[in-house]
């Protein structure tokens, strides 16, 4: 090849040294960092409107706060929770045995009755309990107001709608047929969503004079009339009890997936 072919030849492109000299700019997100000062001095007015407003009588709700009333109406929420926890899955089970069934009434009942309670609201519901004695005024020979009192009311009423969610919350079948923990990783997370609903969803029973924590602080303001200040007792206590429950959702669920974290 002659000298005048090869000066022709285009020369390589200069590489450099170290590729670390190279300097990497980071894109500056003006317009994120100028939303997020907006929303926390908003945040700010916000929470001094309500520490500094008056009208919440901040003193009001430390005095009942820990009042024996109150505490009563949350032993009752919490107590309420709790049965109507353990009674829904049990019957949420039974159904679920029902829809694996081979016989078709079985499987027939179970979808009926997922239908039915997931379509009649629960207010609905605990207001057709509660007066069911005017459909049926004895039961068995006894009366049916005396058989079911608010208490009993609410039972029953937030057990059979809390079964019919029950249902949905995982495929049965996989609990019965692989590792317990196993299923746990797929079952924890709606149990404990619906745990948290569950608890909220007591304070319905106040329209049929149960005595839980929402009754007990109305029984109070209607006394009072120190309606705001009572309505965030009720706020308060329930914040503090789902943040609990929260709490207690995230570490169980952390456990179970010790097993998933270890496989990556």
């Amino acid at each position: 090849m002659s000298s005048d072919t090869l000066a022709k030849v285009p020369a390589a492109p200069e590489i450099p040294e170290r590729a670390d000299t190279l300097r990497i700019v980071p894109h500056r997100r003006l317009g994120q960092w100028t939303a997020a000062v907006a929303v926390l001095v908003l945040l700010g007015f916000a929470v001094n409107s309500v520490l500094r407003n008056e009208a919440f009588q901040w003193n009001v709700v430390a005095d009942y706060f820990t009042s024996d009333s109150v505490l009563r109406g949350l032993w009752l929420t919490l107590w309420l929770t709790a049965v109507i926890m353990v009674l829904g899955f049990a019957l949420g089970t039974l159904l679920a045995v029902f829809r694996l069934s081979a016989n078709p009434v079985l499987r027939a009942v179970s979808w009926a009755y997922v239908w039915l309670f997931r379509s009649i609201p629960i207010l609905v519901q605990l207001l057709l309990w509660f007066n069911i004695g005017a459909l049926y005024p004895h039961v068995f020979g006894v009366r049916t107001v005396d058989l079911l009192s608010p208490v009993a009311v609410a039972i029953v009423g937030l057990t059979l709608h809390e079964a019919a969610q029950a249902l949905g919350l995982s495929r049965w079948r996989r609990l019965w047929r692989i590792v317990l923990p196993q299923a746990m990783r797929s079952i924890v997370p709606p149990a404990g969503n619906m745990l948290i609903g569950t608890l909220k969803g007591t304070s319905i029973v106040s329209v049929i004079a149960v005595s839980d924590l929402l009754f007990s602080v109305q029984l109070v303001y209607h006394r009072t009339y120190q309606v705001i200040p009572l309505l965030m007792v009720a706020t308060l206590w329930y914040t503090v009890v789902t943040s609990v429950l929260g709490v207690g959702q995230y570490y169980v669920e952390r456990h179970y997936a010790r097993g998933t974290e270890a496989a990556r």
